[in-house]
């Protein structure tokens, strides 16, 4: 019998290439929606065929257990969360309520639909284990460098501290009910996917956009803050192999290798043979209340229990969006010729 799990954010970047690997690995596999007129539920089209959608929303506990229970999932991968950052100080009850109490919700369902501590039946496909998306942004004002799973964490953003209580109430349910609850401590990971309003994705998308000569500029805010960055389709690997393992537990995952945003601007011009210098400008209405200076990941832990190592580096995935952006933004225009054409 194969496997089935259960994604939410399933229309996201993480959400996607998950999907694409679980498939891949034979799973049966069903995306958490809020409601079929999702926006971006067009990002998993291709795989809408293999892919079931039920209906849930992280802050409405009712669907959840319905959701699960329906589902009757051997695999939760808990993605979906409000996850741009700079957004969390205009929203920050919402990011809280998405990102911090959706996942206390996602594992009263769980606990209620297998029978944890309650009278009713347990999952008929045994134990349900559960995969939280916990962040590196947990860290904000690092204690030491590199971040590894012991270090403190001191978050500098309201989507840090969501994040660190979703983290810790997976450890807590995982430690007061026996559940089998994983957070994965994710350090930034990319990819053509990502969203615009992300620094590696606008970067890209500019660079192709400058290079087709259509716009000049591209404004940014701190260049020199540092990220561990890779690439998206790396790190879901590594998710499903923590829920694998014989007991629950957490792993931090990256690079292990630093860049700052003046490296990736770099990069991306340089592969179009254009120099950065010429184009970005700053501006410090960019620059974040309170910016997270460096994070680096120390992986040695999911390296030596997973198995798991990056394959991408991260020229190759700057490289890789930039061409990615390039077909895109060369698709748009000859689609907006044919418009012109036909109306012509």
């Amino acid at each position: 019998m194969s496997k089935r799990a259960l994604i939410t954010g399933i229309t996201g970047q993480d959400g996607s290439y998950l999907a694409e690997h679980l498939l891949s690995q034979g799973y049966q596999v069903w995306g958490l929606i809020r409601g079929q007129a999702n926006p971006r539920k067009s990002r998993v089209s291709r795989l809408a065929t293999e892919l079931n959608f039920i209906d849930g929303d992280l802050m409405d506990q009712g669907s959840l257990v319905s959701a699960v229970d329906v589902v009757q999932p051997d695999e939760v991968y808990n993605l979906g969360a409000i996850s741009f950052v700079p957004m969390s100080w205009q929203q920050a009850e919402l990011v809280t309520e998405v990102n911090g109490t959706g996942v206390l919700r996602m594992l009263e369902a769980i606990r209620m639909v297998s029978g944890l501590s309650t009278s009713r039946t347990t999952n008929p496909r045994g134990q349900i284990r559960f995969y939280q998306a916990s962040s590196s942004e947990m860290f904000g004002k690092a204690a030491e460098t590199p971040q590894r799973e012991t270090t403190l964490f001191h978050p500098r953003s309201p989507y840090g501290a969501a994040k660190a209580y979703g983290h810790y109430i997976t450890r807590n349910y995982r430690e007061s009910f026996g559940m089998y609850a994983v957070s994965g401590m994710l350090f930034n990971h990319e990819s053509p996917r990502r969203g615009q309003e992300f620094v590696t994705r606008k970067i890209s998308l500019a660079v192709a956009r400058i290079k087709h000569g259509l716009q000049d500029k591209l404004s940014l805010g701190n260049l020199d803050a540092v990220r561990d960055w890779g690439y998206a389709g790396d790190y879901v690997r590594a998710m499903h192999l923590m829920l694998q393992q014989d007991a629950g537990d957490d792993y931090v995952i990256g690079t292990g290798q630093m860049h700052s945003v003046r490296d990736a601007v770099r990069l991306a011009f340089e592969h179009v043979d254009l120099n950065w210098q010429d184009h970005v400008v700053i501006d410090a209405d960019l620059v974040r209340p309170a910016e997270v200076e460096v994070l680096c990941a120390d992986s040695a832990k999911a390296r030596d229990r997973l198995g798991w190592k990056p394959d991408v580096d991260f020229p190759a995935l700057m490289r890789m969006m930039v061409e990615s952006d390039l077909a895109q933004v060369s698709r748009e225009n000859q689609y907006a010729d044919l418009l012109l054409t036909a109306n012509w």
